[in-house]
């Protein structure tokens, strides 16, 4: 089970932390997608990371911007949203692909292709929204 959270109202170049929890597997054997969805807008990749490699992967429009990290001691990835802007407002989800399940370590291949990631991610967490106002 993955539990997200950390989400908020935040203004115009401000800054979130989203937290991503598992509460059973160790994340070190997967790979862990953010993902988003505004209204009225399909779902799109955000970032992904290998955990166990720390191979980590962007969406150009969050690059600069955007960290995501790792704790394996907390069973947790993060994601440091800074300088947010108004279009960063969407529900974020995380999910996990199990990398010994046949998941591909090279998440930046599928997590920004709207044809593959469903295929790909075996988990989905619930979402934590994120609203961003001038």
């Amino acid at each position: 089970q993955l539990v997200e959270s950390g989400g908020g109202l935040v203004q115009t170049g401000g800054s979130l932390r989203l937290s991503c929890t598992a509460s059973e597997d160790r994340i070190d054997e997967y790979a862990i997608g953010w993902f988003r969805q505004a209204p009225g807008k399909a779902r799109e990749g955000v970032s992904c990371i290998t955990v166990g490699s720390d191979r980590s992967s962007y969406e150009d429009s969050v690059k600069g911007r955007f960290t995501i990290s790792s704790d394996s001691a907390k069973n947790t990835v993060y994601l440091q949203m800074n300088s947010l802007e108004r279009g960063d407002t969407a529900v974020y989800y995380c999910a996990a692909t199990f990398l010994g399940g046949g998941g591909r370590a090279d998440c930046g291949a599928y997590t920004y292709d709207s044809g593959s990631y469903f295929s790909e991610y075996d988990y989905w967490g619930q979402g934590t929204r994120v609203t961003v106002s001038s």
